[in-house]
C-alpha cells in the first residue's frame, strides 16, 4: 500500500508560545462578549482527565459553571491539531457537583498527548476557556521506547482499527506493515505515526502481525516494533440435544455453526448446567460432552472474548435412547442364504425392544437394506443370496418404542456363500452358406456359474442315425464349428442336435440343446429398421404355424461373411415384437437381424431386417469413369464396398467441378443409379465429381477429368440431315406453287391492263400546260442555288381553259388559284449510253430530291392538265419564271419519262431534234438510274402527238409527267428486242403460262 512520510521538524515547538496563544484567545472572547452586551458566564474549574487505554476511552470531569451546555475542544498537544470540538449537555452530580463526560478516541490514547479545554455556553453567550488539561502520551521526550499501540487486540470480523507507531528519538520512520502488506501512515506528532485498518477479515490461527519499521543503514541490525491482532467471531451454536446410550448417563451434542477463528486461550469455552465441558475438540464442528447422570434439563453456554451464546434442552430418558453399535458380528453361510449374529456392549439391551437395520453389500457394490425387530435382538436370517459370492454386512439399531434415532453402524463384516450347480447355458446354432454350422453359447456370469467354470462339454448327434460326437472345451471357448453334411442328409430333412454342458469345480449343469434341420431356405425380402433410444424395434406378424413356439432373433455384422460372431435373444411364445439392445452396436456398422420360429424343434426362418445403430457419411467414394458420346459425357460409377458405406446409400449427387466450386448438375435419389449423361457440352476440358450420400451426409466424392474432342461423324450426320430437310421443304413448296400457280400469280403478280388510246396523238410538240386540281398542288417551301444542268419544276401562271381543255387566255395570273408547273419532256435517244462514271452517285444527285429544294406534295390526281419541265440553260437562280413560248421537241427517237437519265457524249447526240442543248457539259457526264424507259414512240408524227396530248386516264402516269409509264400493246418487235431482259422474268413467264 502507498505510505505517507512526513519529515521531522527541525526545531522543537515552544510550549510558552502555545500557552500565550490560548490566553489571547480567552481575552478576545471576553472582549467580544462585553461588546455584545452579554453577561460573562462562569468558567469551568478543576478539569481532570481519566483514561481507559484498552477501550480508548477518555473521561473528562469538571466543576463550576451554571450553564448546562459546554463547548469541549480536544487537541493533539504537540501539533495543536483539533481532534474533537462540539457543544455538549452535561448535568452536575447533585451530591458532588461534578460533571463528567466520556469520549472514545479513534486512535489509541498512548499515541500522543491530548489537551482538553471546556467553556460554558448559554445560547450565544460563552465563558472563557478553562485551563487546558493534558493527558500525556507515550511520545514524550522522557519516554524513548520504540513501540506500537494498541497491543494484543481481539477484534470481530469487519471492524476498523487504528494503530500508531512511536519511533525512538533520533530515528526515522519507514513504514507500517499489516501482514505482508504495506499500509499508508499519517503523522500525529513529532515521533508518532498512525494507520487505520478497515473491514478486517478473519485472522489465521497464530494471529495477524502489525509491524513498524525504521529507516536504517544496511550494516545495522533491523529494528522492529510490532503486535499481534486476532480477528474472529463470537460463538454461534445450534442443535443442542442430550440422549442416553447405556440407559443411565447422558451424552449432550451440539453444532458449532460458525468457526470463531480464535485459538488457544482466546478460544470458546463451553458450560453445561454451569459445569465446564473439558476435552472438547476445538476444530470439530460437532461437539460432544458426557454427563454422569440423566438430569432431564440442560443449559449450554458458550463464551469467548468477543461474546457468548446459550441453548437449552429437556427430555425424558426413555424418549432419548440411542443404542450403541453392535459388536462381534459373525455369519453362518449357505449357497443361497446366511444367518448373521452380533453382541451388545451393555446388558440392559437384553430387555430393550429394538429395531435393527441390516445393510448387505454385494460383490458388485449393490446395497440392500432390511429391517428386523425384537427384544434384545442379536441375530437375523438373510435369504435371496447367490452361490459362491462375497458379501459385506453392517448393522445398526434403535428403540422400537418412542423411537428417537438410529444408533451407530457396526463395523463391516465379510462372508462368502457356498458353490452350487451351474445354470444351463444359452445355446444357438447358425448354418453358413456352405452348410457348415457354428454352435454358440453365451458365457455364464458369476451368478449363473455358481462357482468358477472349469470347462464345457459339447455333444453332436443325429436323432435318426444317432451317431454322437463329443468335444471338451476350455472355459474361455464359447463356439465350435461342425460340418452338418457329414452328420445328416439334406434329402431326408434330417436334423442335427447340439447340447452343451457347463462344469464348475464341484458340479455340472443340465445340458442345453439346440436343433437345426438341413433344408433349403428361400431368401426373404429384407426390411430396414431404424435404431432408437431403446435399441432396434423389431415387429413381425403372428404366424399360425409358430403361434405356440418361442422365437430366436439373431444378429451379426453384415460385413462379415464367414464364421461371424453372432448374438441372439430368445423371445417368449405369442410375442410379435422385441427391442434389441446390446453394448456391441457400433456407429457406421450395418447389422443383419434374422427371426427364427420354434428354435427347439425346426428353427423356421421367418423374417430378416437390416439397420445401423448410427449412420455416418461413407468412408470411401465410388469408382468413377467417363466417356464421350458426341457432345455428351457419360459418367459411370460402381458401388461403395459395404464396409465403407457406413449407412444406407440414399442416392448420388453429380457436380461439375470448376476448381474451387462445385455446381450441382443432378441429384439421383435412386440408389441403384450407376450412370449419368451430361448433354450439350462444347469442346473443352471438364471435371466432374460424384458423391454418394446417406442420411448423415455426402462422402468426399470422386473426381474425373475429360477433354471433349470434335465429333466429326455426328457433325456430318447433322449437316446431311439438315440438307435433306431443306431439300424436302423446297420440293414441297415447288410442288405446291406449281399446282397453285394460277392463285400464286393472281396473288403475287397479277396482269397489268394494256393502255387504251382512243384519241389521235399526232400533234405537234409544244409545252403541255397542266392545271392541277385544287387538291394536287406542289408547294415550293424552300429554294437553293439551282444547277442549270438539271431538269426543274418551274411555276407557270394559270391560263384559262375551255370545257374541252383547249383554250388558253392571256388574262393575268389569278393569285387565288394555285400556280401550275410546266414540265418539258426531254426526248432521249435510245441508243446505248456509256456512262463516264461507274457508279450512280452523280445521277442520283441529279434527281429532284437532291436539288436541295424542299417540295411538299399535297396530292396528285389524274387530270387533263400537265406539269411541264423547262430546261433553263442559265440555271434556276437566274430565271425563276418559266418560258411558255419556247417549244420543246420530242426528238427523232421515241421515249418516255426519263428523269435522272445518263446523257450520251456530245459526239453521239446527232439524232436530237431539239434546237437547244438540254444538258450542260458537266451534267452530261452524270450517270444514274433509268426508270420507265423501256418503250419508244412509233413515229415522229406519233411523237408529236404524244408530246402534246394529255395522258389517258386508262394508263398509269408519273406524278410529274403526262407520259405513259407502260408501253402500248402494239410496240414494234424491234423495240421489244431492244428491251433489257432479266433472270427474274423466269418467274413471270412461269406465271404467264397460265393464260388461256
Amino acid at each position: 500500500m502507498p505510505r505517507s512520510r512526513v519529515g521531522a521538524p527541525t526545531t522543537k515547538p515552544n510550549r510558552n508560545l502555545v500557552l500565550l496563544t490560548l490566553v489571547l484567545l480567552d481575552l478576545l472572547t471576553v472582549c467580544t462578549h462585553a461588546k455584545a452586551g452579554f453577561a460573562v458566564l462562569t468558567v469551568p474549574q478543576g478539569v481532570s482527565l481519566t483514561s481507559n487505554a484498552p477501550a480508548r476511552q477518555l473521561t473528562v470531569s469538571w466543576s463550576g459553571g451554571a450553564a448546562t451546555s459546554f463547548d469541549i475542544i480536544i487537541l493533539r498537544t504537540e501539533f495543536n491539531e483539533t481532534v474533537f470540538y462540539e457543544t455538549i449537555s452535561v448535568t452536575a452530580n447533585p451530591g458532588s457537583g461534578l460533571r463528567q463526560w466520556n469520549w472514545t478516541s479513534v486512535e489509541p490514547l498512548e499515541c500522543t498527548s491530548l489537551s482538553v479545554r471546556i467553556r460554558s455556553r448559554d445560547g450565544q453567550a460563552t465563558s472563557q476557556w478553562s485551563k487546558a488539561a493534558i493527558l500525556p502520551g507515550k511520545d514524550l521526550p522522557t519516554n524513548e521506547a520504540f513501540a506500537i499501540y494498541p497491543q494484543e487486540l481481539i477484534l470481530p470480523v469487519g471492524t476498523n482499527i487504528t494503530y500508531c507507531c512511536i519511533v525512538p528519538e533520533g530515528k526515522t520512520f519507514r513504514e507500517i506493515m499489516y501482514g505482508a502488506n504495506n499500509v499508508s501512515a499519517t503523522r500525529l506528532s513529532r515521533r508518532t505515526y498512525a494507520t487505520t485498518l478497515v473491514n478486517l477479515e478473519p485472522s489465521v490461527p497464530p494471529g495477524a502481525n502489525v509491524v513498524c519499521r525504521l529507516k536504517q543503514p544496511i550494516e545495522e541490525a533491523t529494528q522492529l516494533a510490532g503486535t499481534v491482532m486476532f480477528v474472529g467471531y463470537a460463538p454461534l451454536l445450534s442443535d443442542f440435544t442430550c440422549e442416553t446410550q447405556d440407559l443411565t448417563t447422558a451424552v449432550c451434542r451440539w453444532n458449532e455453526r460458525r468457526h470463531t477463528n480464535l485459538y488457544g486461550k482466546r478460544q470458546t469455552r463451553y458450560f453445561v448446567n454451569n459445569r465446564s465441558c473439558a476435552g472438547i475438540n476445538p476444530l470439530s464442528k460437532w461437539k460432544e460432552w458426557q454427563a454422569g447422570e440423566w438430569e432431564g434439563n440442560w443449559t449450554l453456554l458458550a463464551v469467548n472474548p468477543l461474546g457468548q451464546y446459550n441453548l437449552t434442552d429437556s427430555a425424558e430418558l426413555s424418549h432419548r435412547v440411542c443404542p450403541v453399535a453392535p459388536v462381534g458380528l459373525s455369519a453362518v453361510a449357505h449357497a443361497f442364504n446366511a444367518t448373521v449374529l452380533w453382541q451388545w456392549k451393555y446388558d440392559g439391551y437384553s430387555s430393550l425392544a429394538l429395531v435393527c437395520e441390516v445393510e448387505l453389500t454385494t460383490q458388485d457394490n449393490d446395497k440392500v437394506k432390511s429391517n428386523f425387530s425384537g427384544v434384545g435382538l442379536r441375530s437375523v436370517a438373510l435369504s435371496g443370496l447367490h452361490a459362491d459370492e462375497m458379501y459385506k454386512i453392517q448393522v445398526r439399531c434403535g428403540a422400537q418404542q418412542n423411537f428417537w434415532k438410529w444408533g451407530s453402524w457396526s463395523k463391516l463384516f465379510t462372508f462368502r456363500t457356498k458353490r452350487y450347480v451351474p445354470d444351463a447355458p444359452d445355446v444357438w446354432m447358425r448354418m453358413n452358406k456352405d452348410y457348415t454350422g457354428q454352435v454358440f453359447w453365451k458365457p455364464l456370469t458369476r451368478r449363473q456359474s455358481h462357482g468358477q467354470i472349469t470347462g464345457y462339454e459339447v455333444t453332436f448327434w443325429n436323432p435318426e442315425e444317432n451317431p454322437q460326437h463329443t468335444e471338451i472345451l476350455s472355459p474361455d471357448t464359447h463356439t465350435v464349428s461342425v460340418n452338418l453334411t457329414q452328420m445328416a442328409s439334406f434329402s431326408n430333412d434330417h436334423a442335427v442336435i447340439a447340447s452343451v454342458v457347463a462344469k464348475n469345480i464341484e458340479w455340472e449343469s443340465q445340458p442345453a440343446s439346440v436343433v437345426r434341420r438341413l433344408r433349403e431356405e428361400e431368401p426373404l425380402a429384407v426390411s430396414r429398421v431404424v435404431y432408437t433410444d431403446h435399441g432396434f424395434p423389431l415387429f413381425w406378424p403372428s404366424n399360425v404355424s409358430t403361434a405356440d413356439c418361442s422365437y430366436v432373433v439373431e444378429w451379426h455384422n453384415d460385413s462379415c461373411t464367414y464364421n461371424c460372431p453372432v448374438e441372439w435373444v430368445k423371445v417368449a411364445a405369442g410375442s410379435t415384437n422385441v427391442s434389441i439392445e446390446s453394448d456391441h452396436f457400433w456407429p457406421g456398422v450395418r447389422y443383419n437381424f434374422t427371426l427364427y420360429g420354434c428354435p427347439s424343434d425346426s428353427s423356421e426362418l421367418l423374417h430378416r431386417w437390416q439397420g445401423y445403430a448410427q449412420e455416418l457419411v461413407p468412408s470411401s467414394s465410388v469408382p468413377l469413369s467417363s466417356r464421350q458420346e458426341g457432345s455428351n459425357v457419360v459418367l459411370t460409377w460402381g458401388e461403395i464396398p459395404l464396409r465403407d458405406r457406413k449407412g444406407f446409400i440414399l442416392g448420388y449427387n453429380v457436380y461439375i467441378n470448376n476448381g474451387s466450386q462445385l455446381t450441382l448438375l443432378a441429384n439421383l435419389p435412386d440408389q441403384a443409379a450407376r450412370n449419368y449423361k451430361v448433354k450439350g457440352l462444347s469442346d473443352d476440358s471438364y471435371k466432374f465429381t460424384v458423391k454418394a450420400y446417406t442420411s448423415a451426409g455426402e462422402d468426399t466424392g470422386t473426381t474425373v477429368s475429360i477433354e471433349l474432342e470434335p465429333y466429326s461423324d455426328g457433325l456430318i450426320f447433322e449437316i446431311l440431315a439438315s440438307l435433306s430437310i431443306v431439300t424436302l421443304l423446297l420440293i414441297i413448296v415447288t410442288f405446291f406453287c406449281y399446282k397453285k400457280r394460277q392463285w400464286v400469280k393472281e396473288a403475287l403478280y397479277p396482269d397489268i391492263p394494256e393502255p387504251k388510246l382512243p384519241n389521235d396523238w399526232s400533234r405537234t410538240q409544244r409545252p403541255l400546260d397542266v392545271k392541277p386540281s385544287p387538291h394536287s398542288m406542289v408547294h415550293v417551301v424552300g429554294k437553293q442555288e439551282w444547277d442549270s444542268s438539271k431538269e426543274a419544276l418551274v411555276v407557270i401562271p394559270e391560263e384559262d381553259e375551255d370545257d374541252e381543255g383547249q383554250g388558253m387566255g392571256d388574262e393575268p395570273l389569278d393569285t387565288d388559284e394555285p400556280t401550275s408547273l410546266r414540265y418539258y419532256n426531254q426526248v432521249i435517244d435510245e441508243r446505248p449510253i456509256r456512262p463516264r462514271f461507274p457508279d450512280s452517285s452523280d445521277s442520283s444527285a441529279s434527281s429532284l430530291d437532291s436539288a436541295n429544294t424542299d417540295v411538299t406534295y399535297t396530292g396528285i390526281q389524274t387530270s387533263g392538265s400537265s406539269l411541264v419541265f423547262q430546261l433553263d440553260p442559265q440555271g434556276y437562280s437566274e430565271a425563276q419564271q418559266p418560258h411558255p413560248d419556247q417549244p420543246v421537241s420530242c426528238g427523232d427517237g421515241g421515249g418516255g419519262y426519263r428523269p435522272q437519265m445518263q446523257p450520251k457524249d456530245a459526239s453521239d447526240d446527232t439524232g436530237l431534234a431539239s434546237p437547244e442543248p438540254f444538258l450542260e457539259p458537266q451534267a452530261s457526264s452524270a450517270g444514274g438510274y433509268k426508270p420507265q424507259s423501256s418503250w419508244q414512240l412509233d413515229s415522229p408524227a406519233e411523237d408529236g402527238e404524244r408530246c402534246s396530248l394529255a395522258p389517258s386516264l386508262g394508263s398509269p402516269t408519273s406524278v410529274a409527267s403526262t407520259q405513259f409509264l407502260l408501253p402500248d400493246g402494239d410496240q414494234s418487235e424491234e423495240e421489244k428486242r431492244q428491251q433489257p431482259s432479266s433472270a427474274a422474268t423466269w418467274f413471270t413467264n412461269l406465271l404467264s403460262s397460265s393464260k388461256p
